[in-house]
């Protein structure tokens, strides 16, 4: 674990675990979260070999918290910076839903030349808002509500995801965790105010579409069918209309946080992906 700092200042906290002569994988997190999100499928890989690096986003987790720049340009070039810093090559790029938007900006920005597989997990891309051009995507009162409910209670609206649409707990028969819950809600209350304020607009109005064109690396894409985050028509599928060559495995079910209910299943698909 150490801290790399941004060319505008910005301190990064970061992970580095596994063999550092393994091939490289790095891991970008969900809104709110922080690179925690992913200690399981982290722990999985380096055990098995990987080297899996994987920072806390600006503004979230142990980064710190500038009051500008929480946009998907700033969490793209953070990254590169990360994988400059690491001299990471041949790397394996995954995220997980806003992460996600954060790997295809990487690669919009930065192109694929350290890259050689791409990983969007329940991922935003290629764009959350519904607009003219993308009628499929979620109504801008969606996004406000957000705005709203943070402004009003950010504590509790962030107990109501975790308890509720994050997980699929609030489906019917659902086996609940209170772990999972408690998790997500320590990680999103150690974010700044600010930025995550910010990064709603970042997640739902920044769209990735000429980004996605530029895949042109092996890409897995995972994603539930039941997702009441990111409902998978609007990205999974659309996603997949961009990225042909992509392999898109579609899990029955499974809500947004499928790499933590899914967990056996999401593990296995990746390490085979890697493998592969």
């Amino acid at each position: 674990m150490t801290t790399i700092t941004t060319a505008d200042g910005v301190s990064l906290y970061v992970k580095d675990w596994g063999p550092k002569d393994g091939p490289a994988v790095t891991l970008s997190h969900g809104w709110p979260l922080s690179s925690d999100s992913w200690e399981s499928l982290a722990f999985h890989l380096a055990s098995a070999g990987f080297r899996v690096v994987h920072h806390d986003r600006r503004g979230h987790g142990r980064s710190s918290q500038p009051w500008d720049g929480n946009d998907m340009d700033h969490y793209a070039d953070d990254l590169a910076q990360v994988i400059e810093a690491f001299d990471l090559r041949d790397v394996s790029a995954f995220g997980f839903s806003t992460g996600g938007g954060e790997v295809a900006r990487y690669v919009g920005r930065h192109g694929t030349g350290r890259v050689a597989r791409l990983g969007l997990i329940s991922a935003i891309t290629p764009l959350m808002l519904q607009t003219d051009a993308n009628p499929g995507g979620l109504p801008l009162e969606v996004f406000d509500g957000f705005r709203a409910a943070q402004l009003a209670d950010r504590a509790q609206f962030y107990r109501d995801i975790a308890s509720g649409p994050f997980y699929g707990f609030n489906r019917p028969g659902a086996k609940v965790s209170q772990g999972l819950i408690e998790t997500w809600f320590q990680q999103g209350m150690q974010a700044g105010f600010r930025n995550t304020y910010d990064s709603i607009a970042a997640f739902s109005a920044t769209d990735h579409t000429e980004d996605l064109k530029k895949f042109d690396r092996p890409t897995l894409i995972i994603h539930g069918d039941d997702d009441q985050v990111v409902p998978i028509d609007a990205s999974a599928r659309a996603t997949k209309k961009l990225v042909p060559h992509a392999t898109l495995i579609e899990y029955a079910g499974a809500p947004h946080g499928l790499p933590d209910t899914h967990k056996d299943r999401f593990h296995a698909d990746v390490l085979a992906f890697l493998k592969g």
